[in-house]
C-alpha cells in the first residue's frame, strides 16, 4: 500500500526532539478528543521532565512555524492544517488491515459475500460499508460504463410516459422513464422492444444506436412510423447526455458527520460540507483528485478544493480495470480529526476489491 500525500514544505529539519514530541501529543490528543492541550497537562505526560513554562515556549516555537495555534486566549493549542499535514506525512505509521477489518469487508463486498449483484447495489454497500467502518462519509464513485445488453422491454405509464427496462448481461437491471410518442400502441410497445432484442446481440445502446442510424431505411420498413419513433426517442435518452454520463456516484453516513459537534462553528462547517455533497458535478472531481497520484490520496481541509470551505478531510483511492485504466474511486469523508492511520489501509482494501469485482462487470 502507498500514500500518495500532495507536496508541502516539511518542517521537521526545524524541529528537535522534545518540539517534535510535544507536537506530537498535541495532535494525538485532537484526534483523540478534539480537545486543546495545554502546557500543564502535557508537561505531566511528556517522557522527558520539562516544566510548564518549558512546554510554552516550545508551543511558540511551533505556532511561528505554524503547526499549532490556541482557538481561545489561554487555552491549550490545536494543530492547523498544516500541522496535520505534516503529522501526516512524518508521524503517522499505517500498517496492514487488521485480519477482522479485512473479513468484514469480504462479507460485505467482497468474492466471498457469494452476492452477484447490480453495480448500483455494489456501489451502495461499498459506501454503506465504508460509513460504518470509519464513522465518516463514506464515497463511492465509478466512470460511466456502458453495459451489454441482453434485453430490453417498454411498459406503458402514461399515455405520453413510459418505462424501459434494461437488463445487462450480468442481469443487472436498469430502469428508465422516456416520452412515449403520442399515440402509440401497446402493441407497437411491443414490436419496438423485439426490434431492438433482435439486433442487440452483445453490443451496448450506443453501438446499437449507431447500428441502427446505419440501418435507417431498413428500420422504416421494419416498423411502423410510432415504433420507430420510440426506438429512436429511447435509444436517445439512453445514450445522449443525461445526469449518469459523467458515472455513478453514492454517498453515504452523512448523519455520523452530526455525531460529536462541539458547538456552533462545528455545525456550521457541517452544514456547509452537506452543501458541497449535495453538488454532484463538483464531487466527480473526486475521481481527477484520485487519479493524479498512485495509492491512497489523503487531503485535509484547504488542500481539497471541493469541501475547503468546510475544512473538512477527504481519503480517497482509485481503483482500476484489468488495462490500469481508472474506472472508480471510494474514499472517506470527515472532519479533519479522522482517524487516518485506521481509515487508509480500509480504503486501500476496499479499492482492491472493486478494482476486481469491476472487472468481472466489463
Amino acid at each position: 500500500m502507498s500514500i500518495s500525500p500532495p507536496i508541502g514544505k516539511e518542517p521537521g529539519a526545524l524541529l528537535d526532539d522534545r518540539s517534535r514530541e510535544i507536537f506530537r501529543r498535541i495532535v494525538e490528543g485532537y484526534l483523540e478528543n478534539g480537545e486543546p492541550l495545554g502546557s500543564r497537562s502535557l508537561s505531566r505526560v511528556l517522557p522527558m521532565s520539562l516544566s510548564p513554562a518549558s512546554v510554552r515556549n516550545v508551543m511558540s516555537d511551533l505556532e511561528e512555524l505554524g503547526l499549532i495555534y490556541s482557538p481561545h486566549i489561554s487555552a491549550g493549542r490545536l494543530p492547523t492544517q498544516t500541522g496535520l499535514r505534516f503529522f501526516v506525512d512524518a508521524f503517522m505509521q499505517v500498517g496492514d488491515l487488521p485480519e477482522e477489518q479485512r473479513a468484514s469487508i469480504d462479507r460485505q463486498i467482497g468474492p466471498v459475500s457469494g452476492r452477484e449483484q447490480p453495480i448500483e447495489g455494489l456501489l451502495t454497500e461499498a459506501s454503506r460499508m465504508l460509513s460504518g467502518m470509519s464513522r465518516g462519509a463514506g464515497l463511492v464513485l465509478t466512470t460511466k460504463s456502458d453495459a451489454v445488453l441482453k434485453h430490453v422491454e417498454f411498459i406503458r405509464l402514461e399515455p405520453t410516459k413510459g418505462l424501459a427496462i434494461l437488463v445487462g448481461d450480468h442481469n443487472q437491471v436498469e430502469n428508465r422513464i422516456i416520452d412515449l410518442p403520442a399515440g402509440i400502441t401497446s402493441s407497437q410497445l411491443t414490436e419496438a422492444a423485439n426490434f431492438i432484442n433482435a439486433h442487440l446481440s452483445g453490443q451496448t445502446l450506443p453501438e446499437l444506436r449507431t447500428q441502427l442510424l446505419q440501418q435507417k431505411t431498413e428500420l422504416q420498413t421494419a416498423l411502423s412510423t410510432l415504433a420507430q419513433d420510440l426506438v429512436e426517442r429511447g435509444l436517445a435518452v439512453w445514450s445522449g447526455d443525461n445526469e449518469d454520463k459523467l458515472g455513478r456516484l453514492i454517498v453515504r453516513g452523512r448523519s455520523n458527520l452530526l455525531e460529536g459537534l462541539a458547538g456552533e462553528e462545528d455545525i456550521d462547517r457541517v452544514r456547509l460540507l452537506f452543501d458541497d455533497l449535495e453538488r454532484k458535478d463538483n464531487l466527480i472531481e473526486v475521481l481527477n483528485l484520485a487519479e493524479t497520484g498512485s495509492g491512497v490520496r489523503i487531503f485535509i481541509g484547504s488542500e481539497n478544493k471541493l469541501f475547503s470551505l468546510s475544512g473538512s478531510s477527504l481519503i480517497v483511492a482509485p481503483y482500476r480495470d484489468d488495462d490500469n485504466r481508472v474506472v472508480g474511486a471510494v474514499g472517506v469523508i470527515g472532519p479533519t480529526r479522522l482517524n487516518y492511520s485506521r481509515i487508509v489501509p480500509m480504503v486501500d482494501y476496499t479499492a482492491q476489491i472493486m478494482a476486481r469485482l469491476s472487472s468481472k462487470r466489463r
